[in-house]
C-alpha cells in the first residue's frame, strides 16, 4: 500500500453510499500534499467534488478545473471524450459531425461497452499528461458503484471482443496495458462495516482477481467506530445513579457506541479472514462534511498509506 500514490492511476469503487466520493478526495488532498499534481474525475454527470473541496458552484461538465494547489477536477463526459478524440484523429469538421447526439447515440447503441470506454480513453489519456508539460502526476478516478464500475473497467476488453482493429481498438488497448499494470495503476475499494457492504467489498475482490488479474491495494472501512470502554468500565457506568435523565443518556449512549464498535469489528474480521489490506477511517462528527472534515482523513490516510 505505501507505494499507492506513486502510480499514475488509482481507481476507487464501492458499494453505492459508503463515503467514496469522500475517500477519492481525500486522497487527492493527500496526493496533492505530497507535491503530486492530481486530477479527480467523476463519470456519469457527478459534479460532487468541487463542492467537497470548497470550490462552490460545480464546474461545467468535462472542464479541468483547479480547486486548490496542485489538485484538479473533472467530470468526465463520453460524448466530449469522443469529440476529443476525434478532433485529434480526424480533425474538426468530422468530429463535430460524428458526435452530433443523433451520431453519438447510434455508436454507443452499435458498440456495447463504447460510453464506458470512451469514459476510461479520457481517464488513460489524462493519465498518460505528464505533470512536467503541464499534465497530471496522478489521476483518481471517482468510480461508479461495484457493478458499474467492473463494467467500466471490462469495457476495453468487451470492444476489443467485437471490433478488432481501428483506432478506438488501438485506444482500448491502450486502456487495457494501463489497468493491466500493477507499477501504473491501482485499485481501491470504499465499504462501512456493515454486512452488505462488506458483502459487495468481498465480491468485487473476487470478481476483480477473476476478470482482471489485479487484487485491491486497500480496502478503506469509512466511518468506523472505535471501542471506547472496556467491559470493566461499562460495567462501572451500569453502576451510575440513573435517576437523572442526563446520565441516563450518557450512559445508553456509552453503550450504543460500544455495540455498534463491537458489531462494526465483527464485519472487518470478514475482510481481513479474506486476507484484504484494510485501512479504518473514523467516522467524522460533522453535520456536512466540508473541506476541514476532507483535510482530517487526509492526516488519518496518511498514517495508513
Amino acid at each position: 500500500m505505501a507505494d499507492l500514490l506513486e502510480r499514475k492511476l488509482i481507481v476507487v469503487t464501492g458499494k453505492g453510499g459508503v463515503g467514496k466520493s469522500t475517500i477519492a478526495a481525500a486522497l487527492g488532498i493527500l496526493a496533492a500534499r505530497g507535491g503530486r499534481r492530481t486530477i479527480l474525475v467523476e463519470v456519469g454527470g457527478q459534479r460532487q467534488l468541487p463542492r467537497l473541496l470548497g470550490h462552490g458552484q460545480p464546474p461545467p461538465i468535462g472542464n479541468e478545473v483547479e480547486v486548490t494547489d496542485r489538485l484538479w477536477t473533472v467530470t468526465a463526459d463520453p460524448e466530449r471524450a469522443l469529440t476529443d478524440w476525434l478532433a485529434g484523429a480526424a480533425g474538426r469538421l468530422p468530429a463535430r459531425f460524428l458526435t452530433s447526439r443523433t451520431s453519438f447515440q447510434y455508436f454507443a447503441a452499435a458498440a456495447p461497452g463504447a460510453g464506458e470506454l470512451l469514459n476510461m480513453i479520457k481517464v488513460a489519456d489524462l493519465a498518460r499528461r505528464s505533470g512536467r508539460r503541464g499534465g497530471y502526476d496522478l489521476v483518481i478516478l471517482d468510480a461508479p458503484a461495484t457493478g458499474h464500475a467492473l463494467a467500466m473497467l471490462a469495457s476495453p476488453q468487451t470492444f476489443t471482443t467485437i471490433v478488432r482493429g481501428g483506432p478506438m481498438a488501438a485506444k482500448a488497448h491502450e486502456v487495457q496495458a494501463l489497468l493491466d499494470d500493477p507499477q501504473r495503476s491501482g485499485y481501491l475499494a470504499v465499504c462501512q462495516s456493515n454486512e452488505l457492504a462488506v458483502s459487495e467489498t468481498l465480491e468485487l475482490a473476487q470478481s476483480l482477481s477473476a476478470k482482471t488479474g489485479r487484487q485491491l491495494e486497500a480496502v478503506a472501512v469509512n466511518c468506523a467506530y472505535s471501542r471506547r470502554f472496556s467491559a470493566a468500565e461499562l460495567e462501572r457506568l451500569g453502576q451510575l445513579d440513573g435517576e437523572l435523565p442526563a446520565v441516563r443518556n450518557a450512559v445508553s449512549a456509552a453503550h450504543t457506541v460500544n455495540e455498534r464498535a463491537r458489531l462494526q469489528a465483527r464485519q472487518l474480521a470478514r475482510l481481513r479472514r479474506a486476507k484484504l489490506p484494510v485501512v479504518s477511517v473514523p467516522f467524522i462528527f460533522e453535520h456536512r462534511l466540508e473541506r476541514r472534515a476532507l483535510e482530517r482523513v487526509a492526516d488519518h490516510l496518511a498514517r495508513k498509506l
